[in-house]
């Protein structure tokens, strides 16, 4: 038998049988060599893009008027974000560590009651970036505040907690691409952008950014202010930067850095319920204060 009739032997009969398989209806047993011969892969990416997106639920009053804030856990998944190191040699990964901030503010609100919580998150899933804001926005939430824990690489002598809001340049840049995007949005922060041209749209939005900046400003004074006596702050800790997280552009938001997992101190107070109690009980004053003075100073009509 030549090498040719082989060949055509080895290629065609498995084909033959595999295609009368399938005209029978019938599967062809797959022989099993050994244990987990067979690796099975979950591909993400493309797909999880394209997912839609899930509100989480809203805890605390059923009232409505009640102020809603959504808490976004930074990272999540396979997205483990910053790695730290502990005493023992175990592994320290800021996903683990702003989750358990997240619930410990989330639980300090509701305890004292008057503010509805939403969490992005309340478990260990990745959560692609762009959800996180639009959570917020379709939520209608009054706030976002995004926790992480930061990382300062080999240096371990670097400490301290710090809070971002968005950039000049970036929210503009924001507002453009966002007014681009929703110009057919009916109202956005109480302004109608519905039917209006491209250069208007903008402008509009830009509006609503700078208002939205003012009061995501105000808060991060109110955080600074609250955790002066009891949080290590980093100098100049208030800080702006082009963060995709932040550019809702009618969801006051900020991004809170609550310290660095490679230095032995913050971590440790990180890490533990008593630290994290801290750290939850400064930022749930500061929104307190915040929504009341907001309370305060919208007219009586609204």
């Amino acid at each position: 038998m030549s090498y040719r009739t082989l060949l055509m032997i080895v290629l065609l009969v498995p084909a033959a049988l595999l295609g009368g398989a399938r005209l029978l209806g019938r599967e062809i047993p797959v022989p099993v060599w050994g244990r987990d011969y067979v690796l099975r892969f979950v591909v993400e990416g493309k797909d999880e893009a394209a997912a839609p997106i899930r509100l989480p639920p809203v805890a605390g009053p059923r009232d409505p008027s009640r102020p809603l804030v959504v808490i976004d856990a930074g990272h999540g998944g396979r997205d483990p974000g910053a790695i730290g190191t502990d005493p023992e040699g175990r592994r320290i990964a800021e996903k683990d560590i702003t989750l358990a901030l997240a619930l410990a503010l989330r639980e300090e609100l509701l305890r004292e009651g008057g503010v509805r919580v939403a969490l992005t998150r309340s478990d260990d899933r990745i959560l692609p970036l762009p959800y996180r804001p639009e959570i917020a926005r379709r939520l209608e939430a009054d706030l976002f505040v995004s926790i992480h824990a930061d990382s300062a690489g080999e240096r371990d002598d670097v400490s301290g907690a710090s809070i971002y809001t968005l950039s000049n340049a970036a929210s503009s840049e924001a507002a453009a691409r966002f007014a681009a995007r929703e110009n057919d949005a009916d109202r956005l922060n109480g302004i109608t952008i519905d039917g209006q041209s491209a250069a208007v749209s903008t402008i509009l939005v830009e509006l609503s950014q700078q208002r939205t900046q003012e009061d995501a400003l105000a808060f991060s004074g109110l955080v600074l202010r609250e955790g002066e006596k009891t949080l290590p702050f980093i100098p100049q800790p208030r800080r702006a930067a082009a963060l995709a997280v932040l550019r809702a552009p009618d969801v006051p938001s900020v991004l809170f850095e609550s310290g660095f997992v490679t230095n032995l101190t913050d971590r440790a107070r990180l890490t533990a319920p008593e630290g994290r109690a801290q750290y939850a009980k400064v930022l749930a004053r500061a929104i307190r204060i915040y929504f009341a003075r907001r309370s305060e100073a919208a007219p009586s009509g609204e």
